[in-house]
C-alpha cells in the first residue's frame, strides 16, 4: 500500500492539470468515476485500481508528452480524478501508525 501512495507522490504532472484534477476529486463517486475507466464488473479494491489507473495515466502522460493527436487533456484530467479520489479512500483505509 505505501508504495503505491510512494509512486502517487511521486508523480510530476503539469500544474494546470493537477489542479483541475483536485477540483474535481471533491466530487468523486467510486461506482461512477472509476467504472468509467475499469469497464463493467467487479470493482477492485483501491490498490490494485490505482496500479491499473496509474497505468493508464503513465501511457496518457506519454502521448501528451509527445503532443500525440489522440491525447485528450479532458481525459487525463478525468483519469487524475479517480486517482486522487482512490487514494484519498487507501488513506482513509489504511491510516499512518501513530508513534507510543
Amino acid at each position: 500500500m505505501n508504495h503505491i501512495l510512494t509512486m502517487l507522490d511521486s508523480l510530476r504532472r503539469p500544474r494546470l492539470l493537477i489542479q483541475a484534477a483536485r477540483i474535481g476529486a471533491a466530487e468523486y463517486r467510486r461506482a461512477i468515476h472509476l467504472r468509467r475507466h475499469l469497464g463493467p464488473g467487479r470493482l477492485p479494491r483501491s490498490g490494485e485500481a490505482l496500479m491499473q489507473l496509474l497505468e493508464i495515466e503513465a501511457h496518457m502522460d506519454a502521448r501528451r508528452k509527445t503532443g500525440e493527436a489522440t491525447y485528450s487533456a479532458t481525459d487525463h484530467v478525468d483519469i487524475l480524478i479517480v486517482m486522487m479520489g482512490e487514494a484519498r479512500l487507501l488513506r482513509a483505509a489504511h491510516p499512518p501508525a501513530q508513534p507510543m
